[in-house]
């Protein structure tokens, strides 16, 4: 289009956006797999607790706990990851969304894999981890396709993340079978999820926060992408590599602390201790901050193993860091691409709260080891997720798409 001149039609991309007349549910990737997620998320717990306090047992073929790591990681999380991939490449690429019939059919895909994972006594390991896995190697190649096509070469970087998440399910199913239980494909699926909260958050959380400051009026703003931004993403990658490599060595615990460190300079950087009145954003500095908190206690727990508990790390970053950015995410992207106000009402105010409780409870409860911190923890999860599937379903199933050129 020439400088100065009127457009003369719509774009052909939101044109055809405009005319899907579907099913809101598969209008856009959120929709789909942020509500069933977060339903699996809630589901999971729910099934967890019994076999771990009462002995109650699955048709599934993994030992419980490794059932429990693996859908809370490689089922809720690819469901959060592939809704945020989904709605985000096309923000980032200018290409149509995902949507209707193709975005239906990933989220069966998506289905199967629980479906066959839970069920895997009667299907057998090998033919469960087949079906599991084809749910993320096609994302990634519908990602990578998008990315490719509208030259987003930047974004090559979250792709690579998303390709060692994979890897680590294949080791996992790898390990489950020929040993029995998983080991590296646990770390390596948590790494790879850190390192997406950290590249993605270290976005999001600044970039967010500087809007809603910049539109209160003057004041300190979130510190702009530098060199200590990318340094700390290194030294958090290479920590993550030793942890993943040498889970026990002292050296990994060192740079696992020297990584707290830099993440947390990172997040002080940003101006979160001004975000208190707008929960929205206020709730991304939460979530980002039990990143630094987990390589701490999780470099704590090598060099003084008989302190801190590995457990306790762990569910910092998985109940804490995943939790509250997933919920972060799912929450405001449901709201922004549904036409709504970017504002938390009180329900989703206690959803955050349920979530938060859920991550120190869990954490305490390492410590304590007492089986009620557990149950207490596990209840404010269900209670957290079971309520973004009652206060954002009916928005997410129901609402027509509000499209927009500059969305």
């Amino acid at each position: 289009m020439v400088s100065g001149s009127a457009p003369t039609s719509t774009p052909p991309a939101l044109e055809r956006r405009l005319k899907y007349n579907g099913p809101a549910l598969f209008s856009y990737g959120f929709r789909p797999f942020f509500l069933g997620g977060a339903a699996w998320s809630a589901a999971c717990i729910a099934l967890w607790i019994p076999q771990f306090t009462a002995g109650f047992s699955l048709p599934t073929a993994y030992a419980p706990l490794d059932w429990h790591i693996h859908e809370m990681l490689y089922g809720y999380v690819a469901a959060v990851v592939a809704g945020f991939m989904l709605t985000a490449i096309p923000n980032w690429t200018g290409r149509l969304p995902i949507n209707g019939t193709p975005l239906a059919a990933l989220v069966a895909l998506w289905l199967a894999g629980r479906l066959a994972i839970l069920f895997s006594t009667y299907l057998g390991i090998a033919t469960a981890a087949v079906i599991d896995v084809a749910f993320l190697v096609t994302l990634a190649i519908v990602a990578a396709r998008e990315i490719i096509a509208g030259r987003n070469w930047r974004n090559l970087r979250v792709l690579a993340l998303l390709c060692g998440f994979i890897a680590g399910n294949v080791v996992f199913h790898a390990e489950v079978y020929f040993s029995g239980t998983a080991d590296y494909g646990i770390r390596i699926g948590i790494a790879a999820v850190v390192m997406l909260i950290s590249l993605v958050g270290g976005r999001i959380v600044p970039s967010f926060t500087h809007n809603w400051l910049t539109r209160r009026g003057d004041g300190r703003l979130p510190a702009p992408f530098s060199r200590f931004d990318v340094a700390s993403i290194v030294v958090s990658l290479l920590a993550l590599a030793l942890w993943i490599g040498l889970p026990a060595s002292v050296i990994t615990g060192a740079v696992l602390i020297a990584a707290s460190l830099m993440q947390m300079t990172r997040l002080a950087r940003w101006a979160g201790d001004r975000t208190a009145s707008d929960r929205l954003v206020l709730v991304l500095h939460v979530g980002y901050a039990f990143v630094p908190v987990g390589f701490a206690l999780l470099g704590a727990s090598i060099l003084a193993p008989s302190v801190v508990p590995p457990s306790i790390a762990i569910h910092a970053w998985t109940a804490g860091a995943i939790g509250l950015m997933t919920l972060a995410v799912m929450t405001r992207a449901s709201l922004g691409h549904s036409g709504q106000a970017l504002s938390a009402g009180k329900g989703t105010q206690a959803i955050y709260l349920l979530a938060l409780g859920a991550a120190l409870l869990r954490i305490i409860a390492g410590f304590d080891g007492t089986i009620v911190l557990m149950e207490l923890a596990a209840a404010a999860w269900i209670g957290a997720f079971g309520g973004f599937v009652l206060l954002y379903g009916p928005l997410l199933a129901q609402r027509q798409p509000v499209w927009s050129a500059g969305r």
